[in-house]
């Protein structure tokens, strides 16, 4: 039920290391037409209205500036989201790159450029705490997040999941919760 987990078809698609760099530069798609796809919802009324105003916008961009100034935002958001340093966070966060570890930190210097988005096990026990503090969050509390394990740098998170053979996109934990078990390497189901 989770529109972050990879379908099936993905899992199997994207194991050897040319596939995966393939994978790292999709991700704008993939995280953006996943959840549409796998877990469609009606439009609201909001989102109707932030399309509106979203395609008014560039429209606006395009009429007074021009189609270079379209494609560069656009282009922007493309590279910033797939094989970027600072995109690293959507697979170091979640994949299981020590077992019986299903959610990771990062405390490199980028996280002053992503408002500290690599303090991640810190965000999931306290979501509500801004991630303006959440380095204070680690700091009071070294006894719960000093011996996690993290990663020290996002470029090393890329190369690891390019070219180790044990991280793919089922390189995940699945909770037992809502699914029936946890998926194999193939992304079969586990029966317990």
């Amino acid at each position: 039920m989770d529109p972050d987990l990879p379908k099936a078809w993905e899992g199997r698609l994207f194991q050897n290391p040319l596939m995966k760099f393939i994978f790292l530069c999709s991700q704008p798609f993939i995280y953006t037409l996943r959840p549409l796809l796998s877990l469609p919802m009606p439009m609201t009324n909001w989102e109707i209205a932030q399309w509106v105003f979203q395609l008014s916008v560039d429209v606006l961009i395009w009429y007074l500036i021009g189609w270079k100034a379209l494609m560069y935002l656009l282009l922007s958001t493309f590279m910033g989201a797939s094989f970027h340093p600072l995109a690293a966070h959507f697979v170091a966060e979640h994949y299981e790159w020590t077992k019986g570890y299903e959610t990771y930190s990062y405390y490199g210097p980028l996280n002053m450029l992503t408002y500290n988005v690599g303090y991640h096990n810190e965000h999931h026990d306290f979501p509500r705490i801004p991630g303006s503090r959440l380095p204070a969050l680690k700091k009071m509390a070294p006894e719960f997040y000093d011996n996690l394990p993290s990663h020290k740098s996002w470029l090393a998170v890329m190369w690891r999941f390019i070219f180790d053979p044990a991280i793919n996109p089922f390189a995940r934990t699945v909770r037992d919760t809502l699914t029936k078990g946890k998926r194999d390497s193939a992304g079969k189901p586990l029966t317990d």
